[in-house]
């Protein structure tokens, strides 16, 4: 009696095939575009002698701005649309390191939302300098860094107001507001893994710990939580503690050597902060632009009230208003002055344009104090992590 036989193997499928000949074409085209990449890297370093010979300014927002949405508005393809400005942000960054990389200061230490906010704009390759304070930001710019960042603005904690009392001082007359960053300011669960098994602790920012309270019970239920005096500091401790996680931007992962096991811990809605970039070069309007200013005023029944009726009657839309009050006499603006109050205030429109021009003028003449802190591009970013945010070229 002969034996079954045995049904013939089927042949190959011809989509094995098909799909290493499209992995090779992949590669190919990623050969392409690194050689690509480097010659686009020459032309950078070629503008950067050229710039050097001339005395040029290295950085050149406007063109960078200009580059990105001419880029976005050609994305018409297969490639998706809102990924083009991060990736070619991070391209501009990495050639503007070969010109001469950008120093940016923040207030630290590493992994803060500052810090975020800072790579958010500017990329990867520029470099970042954790200041000791607020004002040691402002100071660093003053002494030569390219940019500051600083908070200025949280959704559930409202103005950062210590921030804005440095624009008061008088010697910092030649730092300006350049832009704003705004980025979600969430808060991620990083452990070893990227899962939650065997975490027994959890360190995190005391701030932090109760905005995620019910996210960590979630997650993490029966761990201890222990208090780090910052997010960096919460992401060492878990990174030496094999049974430990850290609460903290995503951002201190990467430069901790932990995954990311929930992305976004905090509870209730999305918290967005926003950021101001500080500079010394003026950027020229571009039709979407925001002015700041500190405003000054004297004792008088109204004047308030008779300020922002100008303002709006010249066209300038109001974006925020915020008050602090004097308790001496300081002088500002070469004035010496005793101000009941002070007040900053963010409108839309440019300083150069000339209506927003001739009302500034007019109130400028009539008041104690009115110091323009600079006029600079919105952030028009269309989700809260700043995909739109303007890069760098």
């Amino acid at each position: 009696m002969t034996s079954p036989r045995r049904p013939a193997s089927p042949p190959a499928a011809p989509a094995a095939s098909e799909l290493g000949a499209l992995r090779e074409r992949i590669d190919a085209v990623d050969d392409q575009i690194l050689a690509l990449l480097d010659a686009r890297a020459e032309v950078v370093r070629r503008v950067g002698e050229i710039k050097r010979e001339r005395r040029e300014t290295f950085h050149v927002p406007q063109r960078e701005r200009a580059v990105l949405a001419r880029l976005t508005n050609a994305a018409t393809g297969a490639f998706p649309r809102e990924a083009v400005r991060p990736v070619f942000r991070e391209i501009m960054s990495a050639c503007l390191s070969l010109e001469s990389p950008l120093v940016v200061s923040y207030p630290g230490p590493e992994a803060t939302f500052s810090h975020l906010a800072g790579r958010t704009r500017f990329g990867l390759s520029a470099r970042y300098a954790p200041a000791a304070s607020l004002g040691e930001v402002f100071r660093a710019v003053g002494r030569g860094a390219d940019y500051g960042v600083v908070p200025v603005e949280e959704a559930t904690e409202g103005l950062v107001t210590h921030a804005l009392d440095h624009f008061i001082d008088s010697d910092l007359l030649d730092i300006l507001i350049v832009g704003e960053i705004i980025i979600e300011a969430s808060h991620a669960l990083l452990t070893h893994a990227g899962t939650t098994a065997g975490v027994e602790r959890v360190y995190a920012h005391p701030v932090a710990a109760a905005r995620c309270a019910a996210g960590l019970t979630v997650a993490v239920p029966g761990a201890a939580i222990l208090a780090a005096p910052s997010a960096a500091a919460a992401a060492v401790l878990a990174r030496d503690d094999a049974g430990g996680a850290a609460v903290a931007p995503a951002l201190a992962g990467e430069l901790f050597d932990l995954a990311v096991a929930e992305a976004r811990l905090d509870d209730g809605p999305a918290d967005v902060a926003r950021f101001l970039v500080l500079g010394r070069v003026a950027p020229p309007p571009t039709g979407a632009d925001a002015t700041s200013l500190l405003v000054g005023l004297d004792d008088v029944p109204g004047r308030l009230a008779d300020v922002l009726e100008r303002l709006g009657a010249a066209g300038l839309n109001l974006r925020r208003i915020a008050s602090r009050p004097t308790v001496r006499q300081r002088a500002m603006g070469g004035r010496a002055t005793g101000l009941r109050d002070l007040f900053f205030v963010d409108l839309d429109g440019h300083q150069d344009e000339p209506a927003c021009r001739a009302v500034l003028e007019r109130l400028a003449a009539e008041l104690p104090l009115l110091k323009v802190l600079g006029s600079y591009p919105r952030d028009v970013s269309v989700d809260a992590r700043g995909s739109a945010n303007e890069g760098r070229a």
